[in-house]
């Protein structure tokens, strides 16, 4: 099997697999063992069966030759004794005694030899010999009866004389003998090929044994190194279930407990030694709830889950808990009993933390509403005093003209200083009002969000700021960085842009050359910080709290003009729009002025586009 297959499969398939293996190679083992030795001892049995077989079988063979010699010559003495006077019936049937077993011996000899050609050979020689004896025997009893006794000795003699019988005999034992030695050699070397094999054999079940001993004892080292290590895994998923602060609980099919973390007795008052108890018996009713028990036999029978199943119950101590309950059902690997795993969240705390917040976010709404009410009354107060401020202003100035061209040439220097002093305090009060009505709407009037460009602010903050009459003539070095666009109200991020761009032109009035800078980069928030930075007049960085007052100037009027209130229309600005505004500076060598403001997938969007 490929390598790369066998990285594919899991750990358990391969497990299985090699498992299968070892049993397999196990069971031949064990067959090989028990089978060898049967074949090679029934085989070597057989063999000594048939060397036993072959041992009778010849001495069978001499048996039958030496039974054909004894009743030959049984048959030739009582013949002998007959011619010598003896008539006694006895004698004259052992004379008939090789006529009537003679032939069937010698049929019987010739078959037990018929895997022999040499001693067929002597057996026939054997045959002719006895049959030839047995034919003088007959001769010599027919002479005895016709009185003829010399003729009768005669013939007996010449039986002994023409048919030689020991040495036939003798010879065909001989052979025989010469037979049974030979396999009597085969079946020796039989045996002793039989007992080699047995040897081996031995061997090779002492080498298999070894082997199944070996495999054996690793198998059950595994086993117990695995037992050990699932016996590890299980104390400790157990030390984990009772070091886990909620409580948790197994259950049976009959909703009774198997198993309870410590959190779960300290929770309804459970001691170490209560166990395997009903779930409604727990806790002095406190799981009584009927809706509770039925949906919990529904995520058992159901294959349900129970999800923040809230409820207040009393626990240890009488005290209401309010709680929250989940269920879920699992399943046994190897079992087909079913248990429930419920865990109880203790939700009194967050509860009253919840209900704390409620009644702190009611009490903060109704300070927001409260501040919300009074900045619409200040905001309303300075607005209707501003606007209202607008009448007396434009009284006094019109009156003071009037006045002025009612004396005509008979006023006096001095009545027209004091008419000139009057009419530029009512237009520096008009201004300062604008600028506060300015300040105020600010504040009041609604966010009109849209995509800014802010290079094109600038741009046109830029030349609004260059055609101001002061600037005819100044040297003034620009750099504005490539700016991006962003969300925003469009009126007052140019408000922003003119502000800022506008005191850079005027605070760098008194540089031969002025240096005006804008840039632009991504803070650590990903919001875009702009800086406006120049070469001018600078501050003190002790009053720089002061710059984004309204009214706060930090150089005399005389020396740059202005209300004051710039900046702090640019602070409000900024953060309407979620920003914040600082700036950092030096007298003498200029000032930086920093905002920024959130960036946002869609004002990217429009600054790729634009690019």
């Amino acid at each position: 099997m490929p390598r790369s297959y066998l990285r594919k499969i899991p750990h358990r398939v391969k497990t299985a697999i090699s498992l299968r293996w070892r049993l397999g190679g196990l069971l031949f083992a064990v067959m090989v063992i028990v089978a060898l030795p049967y074949l090679v001892t029934r085989n070597s049995s057989r063999e000594a069966i048939d060397a036993a077989e072959l041992v009778a079988h010849s001495q069978e063979v001499k048996s039958i030759t030496f039974r054909i010699a004894y009743v030959t010559r049984n048959s030739e003495a009582a013949v002998y004794r007959i011619l010598q006077g003896d008539n006694d019936a006895i004698v004259r049937k052992r004379s008939l005694q090789v006529e009537d077993e003679a032939p069937g011996l010698l049929s019987r000899l010739r078959d037990m030899t018929r895997d022999n050609p040499d001693q067929q050979t002597l057996i026939g020689s054997l045959s002719t010999v006895v049959n030839g004896r047995m034919a003088l025997m007959q001769q010599a009893r027919l002479r005895y009866v016709r009185g003829d006794t010399d003729g009768a000795s005669g013939a007996m003699r010449d039986a002994g004389e023409l048919f030689k019988l020991d040495d036939l005999i003798e010879n065909i034992v001989r052979n025989e003998d010469a037979i049974l030695g030979s396999r009597l050699a085969n079946a020796e070397k039989q045996s002793f090929d039989s007992s080699v094999v047995l040897a081996i054999t031995a061997l090779a079940q002492v080498f298999l044994l070894g082997i199944v001993v070996i495999v054996s004892e690793r198998q059950i080292s595994r086993r117990l190194h695995a037992e050990r290590r699932e016996g590890q895994a299980v104390m400790r998923s157990q030390m984990i279930v009772q070091a886990v602060r909620e409580p948790i609980a197994l259950l049976d099919a009959s909703l009774s407990t198997l198993l309870v973390n410590a959190a779960f007795r300290e929770l309804y008052g459970l001691s170490a030694t209560q166990n395997s108890l009903k779930l409604a018996d727990i806790g002095d009713g406190a799981w009584n709830d009927v809706s509770l028990l039925q949906r919990l036999r529904d995520v058992l029978s159901l294959d349900r889950e129970l999800w923040d199943y809230e409820l207040t119950q009393r626990t240890a101590g009488g005290i209401d808990r309010h709680v929250v309950i989940n269920a879920r059902r699992l399943e046994q690997e190897g079992s087909d009993d079913l248990v429930l795993l419920l865990t109880v969240s203790d939700m009194t705390t967050r509860a009253l933390a919840e209900r704390e917040v409620k009644e702190l976010n009611r009490q903060l709404e109704g300070k927001v509403q409260q501040v919300s009410d009074v900045n619409r009354e200040l905001e309303a107060f300075s607005y209707s005093v501003s606007h209202d401020l607008r009448a007396p202003l434009r009284h006094i100035a019109g009156f003071a003209g009037k006045l002025g061209r009612h004396l005509g040439e008979q006023s006096d220097e001095q009545t027209k200083h004091y008419l000139h002093v009057i009419s530029d305090a009512a237009q520096r009060m008009g201004l300062l009002i604008d600028d506060l009505l300015v300040f105020s709407r600010l504040g009041r009037g609604a966010l009109r969000l849209q995509p800014v460009d802010m290079q094109s602010q600038v741009d046109e903050a830029r030349a609004l700021a260059e055609s101001d009459v002061d600037v005819a003539g100044r040297h003034i070095v620009w750099h504005v960085a490539s700016l991006p666009i962003v969300i925003g109200d469009e009126n007052m991020l140019r408000t922003v842009w003119q502000n800022l761009l506008g005191n850079a032109v005027k605070y760098t009035g008194h540089c031969e050359v002025a240096r005006i800078e804008i840039t632009v980069e991504r803070a650590r928030n990903g919001d875009y910080e702009f800086v406006v930075a120049d070469n001018g007049a600078g501050f003190d960085m002790q009053y720089a709290g002061k710059l984004f007052g309204v009214f706060q100037r930090l150089h005399r009027a005389s020396e740059f003009p202005g209300n004051g209130i710039g900046l702090a229309n640019v602070r409000r600005i900024i953060a309407r729009h979620g920003g914040r505004v600082w700036a950092d500076g030096q007298p003498g060598e200029g000032a930086r002025f920093h905002f920024t403001l959130p960036a946002s997938e869609l004002a990217e969007s429009f600054t790729q586009a634009r690019q």
